[in-house]
């Protein structure tokens, strides 16, 4: 290469893909390379990345467990918006990037790197988000992309290259497709899966059960909030990422979370996804209905138009773009009273609210009540009703061909 790179930190997570990168930058560069991985919840797929690492020709490996900043910090203010893309997908691959790249520029910062490096193809959204994060963050720093330069064109000359080299790959030919894996959710993409027709088959998924295979006695969960956010589930107190990953216990085995959809790329391609996302299914249910009692109508309406924007910032990679301080500051406002407790039923794949509660309710049943009440006069909706229909029956009456004094 003609850009002479004196040392590379890559977002490792010791899968086929970076893997192959890792030892790929190595011969390339002629450089050291750290290979740093981010836990936000991979579980066991951590297990062995240390060695592995070091095996495959890094100079160091940087494993840091970012659960409760991941959740805390991206999960739960995106999850304050209601944010999902494209009426389906809650963002989860999309809400990890832009931490992992955060934290990637700080080490290479810390270890006199000049280089980051990540393992995205040139098809896909995280080549995006990674290096918008990156210039956001250091502007100077040097980019590499190995999908976009190199000459290795496939899944299969990966495992190739791997093989050749000695790399220890966990990818098939009989299970090619690509996973992604986080406390907020398990993807799945690639491979078997790209024949949009084809069903999932049931073996691949990870975290939840096959909702014909779930329990036949429904399980009642309560979510309280505290300004928008979980804190406790079924009264206990826990901290976010805890909750997170008991909610995905009770979901899954429910379960509650599984979404097979084609999305729309930033980059212009269509592309078949498959989803668990057992917890935040939950918890976007639950905060929608704690919103419903405490949140005024006027305010939830702004704030749900701007909903399509924010997640399509997330979706795209602009979490650290000046137009997303400016939404998450207003979505935050919106959450000061949003404070309660909901309880859903789970049953089945079947997330449903049974109750809400909240000291902070706008709700009031001596307003709402269908019997006798002493704060609401029918007789004033009459003039409400004139008033909003004016325009209409000036048009009506236009339309006629009639005029009249008294619209």
């Amino acid at each position: 290469m003609s850009e002479k790179v004196n040392k590379i930190v890559l977002a490792y997570s010791g899968g086929l893909d970076t893997s192959v990168i890792l030892k790929w930058l190595i011969k390339t560069y002629d450089c050291p390379v750290i290979a740093f991985v981010a836990d936000i919840g991979q579980g066991e797929e951590l297990d062995g990345l240390r060695e592995k690492g070091l095996d495959t020709g890094a100079e160091k490996v940087v494993i840091e467990d970012l659960k409760e900043a991941f959740v805390r910090d991206y999960v739960f203010p995106a999850f304050r918006a209601n944010a999902i893309y494209e009426g389906h997908y809650l963002l989860g691959t999309s809400l990890a990037r832009p931490l992992i790249a955060k934290r990637q520029i700080e080490i290479a910062q810390a270890e006199g790197a000049d280089a980051v490096s990540h393992g995205a193809t040139g098809k896909g959204n995280d080549q995006v988000r990674f290096e918008l994060a990156y210039q956001a963050l250091a502007p100077d720093i040097k980019i590499i992309a190995p999908w976009r330069i190199w000459n290795l064109s496939s899944r299969q000359s990966l495992m190739d290259y791997a093989r050749d080299h000695g790399i220890r790959v966990v990818a098939t030919q009989e299970k090619p497709y690509s996973t992604d894996r986080n406390l907020l959710h398990v993807s799945y993409e690639g491979g078997i899966l790209e024949d949009p027709w084809v069903s999932p088959p049931e073996d691949m998924f990870t975290i939840s059960a096959s909702p014909r295979e779930a329990p036949d006695k429904p399980e009642v969960v309560e979510i309280t909030f505290e300004q928008g956010d979980p804190v406790a589930v079924n009264g206990e107190r826990l901290s976010p990422a805890e909750l997170l990953a008991r909610l995905n216990i009770l979901g899954g085995r429910n379960g509650i979370g599984r979404v097979d959809l084609v999305e729309n790329r930033f980059v212009g391609i269509k592309s078949r996804g498959v989803y668990e996302t057992p917890g935040g299914t939950m918890l976007r249910v639950a905060h929608m209905a704690i919103e419903s009692i405490t949140m005024d109508r006027e305010v939830m309406h702004l704030r749900d138009s701007l909903v399509p924007k924010y997640a399509e910032l997330v979706y795209y990679g602009f979490w650290f773009s000046p137009e997303m301080k400016v939404l998450q500051g207003m979505i935050d406002e919106t959450q000061e009273t949003v404070s309660g407790t909901v309880r859903l039923e789970l049953y089945k794949g079947n997330c449903r609210v049974l109750g809400r509660k909240s000291d902070t309710s706008l709700y009031r049943s001596d307003f709402a009540t269908f019997e006798a009440d002493q704060v609401y006069r029918q007789q004033d909706a009459e003039g409400f009703i004139r008033l909003n229909a004016l325009r209409l029956r000036i048009q009506a009456l236009i339309k006629q061909g009639r005029k009249g004094p008294d619209a």
